[in-house]
Parts: C-alpha cells; structure tokens; sequence
C-alpha cells in the first residue's frame, strides 16, 4: 500500500473519532456561534467550490452554477468576531471548515478605512460553532497561542495544522492542544534562508514543506530539519509567489501574483505552462492573483484577487468556468464588487482562495471520512 492510500485510510479510521476529539479539546472555549446559512441537500458535495470572499468576511459554498449552499460570516460591513475578518483561505475537513482569518490593512476596503484585525484560525462546523482555535481575534503577537496576519492554514493527516503567518515571517505547525511542534525557519539561522511575507506552506509526500516566500520571489522546498533543498522561481521571472503546490507529475505550479499568472514550472524550474489573467481589457492593472490549483481533469482553478472573480481554465487557455461579477476594472479593487446570499454570480470582493470539494489539492490528498 502506498503512502496516498494509508493516509487515505488513515483518514477513514480517524475521521470517525474527529468530532469527538475536536470537541474535547475544545472544552472551555467561549466564542459566539456566527449565523450560517446552509441548504442542507447541496452541503458539502464533492464537486461543489468552496471560496475564500476575503473583504465580504466570509467563506462560502456554492455549486457548479454558482449557488450558494452553505456561508459563514456577516458579510462586508461586519468585523465582529462572527465573522471570518479578511479571509484568505479556507478548507473543509469533513463536515467542518479550516479557515484563516487575516484581517484587513488599514486604507483598502471603504467599510474599515482603519483597518481590522482578526488574527486566528478556525475550525467551525456545520452550524458555525468554533470548535477549534488558533491564535485570539483582535490580537497581534507571535508568543503562544498568539499570530500576525495568517495568511493559509493546512489540516495535516496526523491532525495537525501547518499555519502560515505571514506578520511573524514564519510557517508553524500546530497540534490540537495549541503547541508549536516544529517551526521554519526555526533554528536555521542564514540570512538567505529567512522568510519575507511567506503566503503559503503545504506538506509534500516525501515529509518535505513546500513554502510560498512571497515577497523573495520564490518557493523553496524545506526539510524537517529547516535546510532548503530546492527553490522555485521559473528561471527566475515570478515576481511575488502567493501559493504553489507539488502535482502528481513531479512539476510544481506556482501563483506568480507579481506577473498576473499562474505558472507550472518542471523539476529544473523551467516553464512547461502558464496563464495571465490580466489581457483582458476591462481587467485591473494589477489583479495580483492568489491561488491557483491544479483539478483532477487537468483544469485549474485560480482566485484571481482583485479582479474579483474564481475562474476554471482549461489547459488549453480557455476559460470553461466564472465566479462573480463580469469584469469591469477600475480602482485598485475593482468598481465591481458584490455580496449575495445566493448566487456568487451577484459578486465576489476579492475572493483569495478557492477549492473544489473532493478535488485534488496538492500532494497531500483530501482525508477520507
């Protein structure tokens, strides 16, 4: 049995015991169930997309047509901690949902001009109570318990979560119980081994991180033992990687949100594919696209930020699926922002993240509960 299918059985073991655990741990943990509104035959089916709406404070799933099943969150005007302030990723592990609060810098959205700040990771169920929590909301630090802007958070086979915070230029994996037990970069301690602004961080299937060091143009490949064992810059041409993913061929697929592109570059980082989300005219100058992920069917999904739409694209170039308003440019945010109840096809406000549920994700392969 390969290392995929333990894991995958793993998961189907443990994930009967998830509930349970989770609420143990959680014992004492006094936070407000947020409002959620959920259509309960469409919740969590594989094949659904699960969008991170970063400044419309919630997460969201919505079918193939747009249509949403399940929310969470008070929408662009709420910056209470019952909403998810900034979200910039989010992840369903069975019936719950992983998701990073990031909150918002002071002078870019209208409804906070002075800023908001979140600072947490949560694990909420179906019905929107938190279960689990990493990190205070309203709080900025890097001592226990304590983060500044986490940008991604990874659900690890062995219940762990890989959090990156981005404030503190450090990925940390974290355990149920709220302890650091393992940090890059740790003990390593060479200037052009440090992180400036990482955005993400995923777990290979050889044990190796896959860091997204944003703004030193890059991935890097790290072991266990904090040493970088490979780098990833597309010969040298990203401009700001915001996420990147290992895929089932060995390349890598790199978020080159400096270049407006999503980028797949071969285990010599030369260029095998790419597509640029900027050509079309009534697109914003700079729409600093945040995930791109690889499908199943060869598709790639790409939350292309400040254009404020998720779109499907094909390996051919073409665009087979939209979510959000058509685009109209203007402003650094775009003129043409929306939030809905039901459709995502009244407007996304700079979706930062977004998964198809059952889908491939990177290396390391969705739990099966």
């Amino acid at each position: 049995m390969n290392n995929r299918h333990c894991r995958n059985l793993q998961g189907g073991i443990l994930g009967s015991v998830l509930a349970v655990g989770i609420l143990t741990l959680a014992t004492g943990l006094s936070v407000l169930a947020a409002p959620v509104r959920v259509s309960a035959p469409a919740f969590n089916k594989p094949g659904n997309i699960l969008i991170a709406d970063q400044f419309n404070n919630r997460v969201i799933e919505a079918d193939a047509n747009g249509n949403i099943a399940w929310e969470y969150g008070l929408g662009p005007n709420d910056f209470s901690a019952r909403s998810v302030i900034g979200c910039n990723d989010a992840q369903r592990v069975g019936d719950f949902t992983l998701m990073a609060g990031t909150g918002t810098p002071p002078e870019v959205i209208p409804q906070a001009p002075d800023g908001a700040v979140d600072n947490r990771v949560l694990l909420v169920d179906r019905a929107g109570h938190t279960v689990w929590q990493y990190g205070q909301f309203g709080q900025t630090g890097d001592g226990p318990n304590l983060l500044s802007t986490p940008v991604q958070c990874t659900w690890l086979p062995n219940f762990h979560v890989l959090i990156t915070d981005q404030g503190n230029n450090r990925i940390i994996e974290v355990n149920l119980f709220k302890q650091i037990v393992w940090e890059y970069p740790g003990a390593n301690m060479n200037p052009d081994d440090q992180l400036n602004s990482p955005n993400s961080a995923e777990l290979l299937d050889n044990g190796h991180i896959l860091i997204s060091d944003e703004n030193n143009n890059r991935a890097i490949e790290v072991t266990r033992r904090d040493q970088i064992v490979k780098t990833f810059t597309a010969g040298g041409t990203v401009g700001a990687v915001a996420f990147s993913s290992r895929l089932p061929n060995g390349d890598t697929l790199l978020t080159d949100a400096g270049n407006s592109r999503a980028v797949e570059v071969d285990a010599r980082d030369r260029v095998v594919w790419q597509y640029v989300t900027d050509t079309n005219a009534l697109s914003v100058a700079a729409p600093l696209p945040t995930r791109a992920i690889r499908l199943k069917n060869g598709d790639t999904l790409i939350s292309d930020q400040f254009n404020n739409r998720v779109i499907r694209v094909s390996l051919a170039g073409h665009i087979v699926a939209n979510y959000g308003l058509p685009l109209d440019g203007g402003g650094a945010i775009g003129n043409n922002v929306g939030y809905d109840h039901h459709t995502t096809q009244n407007g996304l406000y700079s979706p930062y993240d977004a998964k198809i549920i059952g889908d491939y994700t990177g290396l390391t392969p969705p739990l099966a509960f």
